[in-house]
Order: structure tokens, then C-alpha cells, then sequence
């Protein structure tokens, strides 16, 4: 079983609009809703690749109702556990030309709840996959990962983390199966300016020495690198088509790689599998679909 983590879930309210202007009332020409967190973001695209997955984490309120209710089917097992208070956050991404983005805080988590959730997390098993994605909401402990995969660390189990600086680096001790930086989050990590494709592979080998197996870098435009377990450097290029949304495309790409991997344990079909995954997500107006991820897996090369 493949589970995944999203401590602080959303919803994702886009408006657009043809210009915002401050001090008065905009009209929007058109909006749309998604269920966001970057650890359901992978359930679902798991999901359109015909895996299953469980969803852990924390909802509050009749938009926490909303999220779990959205994402459930047959291929997601929805297991959030249910604040007492608050509501889940509603991030708005207002698009007018360029993109501005108003992101909220999120229910407050109480200090015991994080105990409920390590109890769920007891129940992962040798041979599972835990994904931990996103940000530590700032009402829980900074080192919420690290309990977490200290839960486990006796288990043989899969672990993936996508996350920013010093919660991935507090990871790497646990040997994290995958790990996956963009190029400005390898940059931040090192505070170093990564200009060059032989600068991406040596900061990546650097984590990957730190502890990680395999180290993807997504690149946006310029594709991506996995540096896997056995020191080998795989590139990925990009689809040409107009680029819509690029939202999700990071964690799609991680959902790609697990499937990629469990099907043919193959780290360039792996890579190829996520980047596929990534540029479908980039290409649609929401996450992936497993129409546009087989009509781009035809194209990809």
C-alpha cells in the first residue's frame, strides 16, 4: 500500500480575471476549485495510473467535509482524522496576467493530534510506500517529519519526501528512498546559485551521499535529472505544448516515479513515467489525467 501524508490539506479557489485592481471591485471572467496539498495531489494522480493509495492527515469544518468527500474513490482511501475546531484553508490564486496567490493558515492542530496520526501511521508495513509532502503547519512540532519516520524507521518501508530545506535534510538520515528538490530548492539547501546542468548533478550527489538512494530534480523548463541509488545520471527533456497550470506538475511527477518504479523497476522508465506525469499536470487546467498521461506517453521519448 502506498500512503501518503498532507498535514495541512486545502482548497484551491482560482478566480481569473482580464486585470486586478486594488481599492475596487473585480469582476472575474471565470473560477474553478481543486482539492489541494501536495501529498493529495500524488493520491490523486496515483489514482489516474490505476494505483491505490491512503490518505493521512488532518481536516477541520465543512471544507475539511468538502476535501475528503472530493478525493475519495475507488483508488483513494480517504483516513484524515477530524479536528475539533477550524476549518481547512481555502487558498486563493488570483490570475490576472501574472499569478498572485493568497495562501491561509489552516486549522490550528493540537498537540495530541499528532499522536492520533502516528497511530494510523503504525499500521504501514514492510513493503508500503510513505509519501511525505508539503510544508509542517506551524501549529505542530518543526521536526513532525522526523517523528514520523522515526515511527517506521525499523520497518523496510518506502519512504519519499518532497519538502523544502531543513525538513528534507532532517530527513536524510532515514535514507529516504526518493527525494525530490526543484532547482531552486537545491540552491536554498546549499545557498549556492545553480546555473549550470554539472552544478544540478553535483548538489545532487551531495544529498544523495547525505543519506537519500535517488535524488530528483524537477528543472521546469530544462526537464529534469535523477541522480539514482548507484551514483547513475538520468535526464528527462519537456513536451512542447502551452503550459496552462504549473500546480501539481512536482508532485505528479513524484506519483509517475512510484508507478513508473513498481511497474518496471526501471529508473529511466521511472524518470520518464514522472515527467510525463509532470507535463500533464502543466499542460491541463488541473492535475493529470490518465487520457492526457497516455496521449503525452506516446510523444515522450
Amino acid at each position: 500500500m502506498i500512503y501518503t501524508v498532507t498535514l495541512n490539506p486545502s482548497i484551491d479557489y482560482i478566480v481569473r480575471l482580464d486585470s486586478l485592481k486594488t481599492g475596487i471591485t473585480n469582476r472575474t471572467t471565470s473560477e474553478e476549485y481543486y482539492f489541494g496539498g501536495k501529498g493529495i495531489n500524488v493520491s490523486c494522480v496515483l489514482a489516474e495510473l490505476g494505483l491505490e493509495s491512503t490518505a493521512f492527515g488532518f481536516v477541520a469544518g465543512f471544507t475539511g467535509e468538502a476535501i475528503e468527500k472530493g478525493i475519495r474513490n475507488d483508488k483513494i482511501i480517504t483516513d484524515f482524522i477530524k479536528l475539533k475546531s477550524g476549518i481547512s484553508r481555502i487558498n486563493v490564486k488570483i490570475k490576472a496576467g501574472e499569478e498572485t496567490e493568497i495562501n491561509c493558515q489552516g486549522p490550528k492542530i493540537e498537540k495530541g493530534e499528532l499522536e492520533r496520526l502516528l497511530c494510523k501511521i503504525d499500521r504501514i508495513t514492510d513493503g508500503d510506500t510513505l509519501v511525505l509532502a508539503g510544508n509542517v503547519p506551524n501549529t505542530m512540532p518543526d521536526n513532525a517529519y522526523e517523528i514520523i519516520l522515526e515511527r517506521i524507521k525499523n520497518k523496510d518501508v518506502r519512504i519519499v519526501v518532497d519538502a523544502t530545506k531543513q525538513l528534507l535534510l532532517n530527513s536524510l538520515k532515514y535514507k529516504p528512498f526518493l527525494i525530490k528538490p526543484n532547482r531552486q530548492e537545491l540552491s536554498e539547501i546549499f545557498d549556492v546559485e545553480i546555473n549550470s546542468e554539472s552544478d544540478v548533478e553535483k548538489y545532487a550527489n551531495k544529498l544523495r551521499q547525505s543519506g537519500a538512494k535517488n535524488v530528483l530534480i524537477s528543472l521546469g523548463k530544462d526537464g529534469a535529472m535523477l541522480i539514482d541509488e548507484f551514483g547513475k545520471k538520468h535526464t528527462s527533456g519537456v513536451l512542447k505544448e502551452n503550459v496552462i497550470n504549473t500546480v501539481g506538475s512536482g508532485d505528479s511527477m513524484v506519483a509517475g516515479f512510484i508507478v513508473g518504479y513498481e511497474k518496471e523497476h526501471s529508473y529511466s522508465y521511472a524518470l520518464k513515467l514522472g515527467s510525463v506525469c509532470g507535463n500533464a499536470t502543466a499542460f491541463l487546467s488541473g492535475l493529470a489525467t490518465k487520457e492526457k498521461i497516455a496521449e503525452l506517453l506516446e510523444k515522450f521519448s
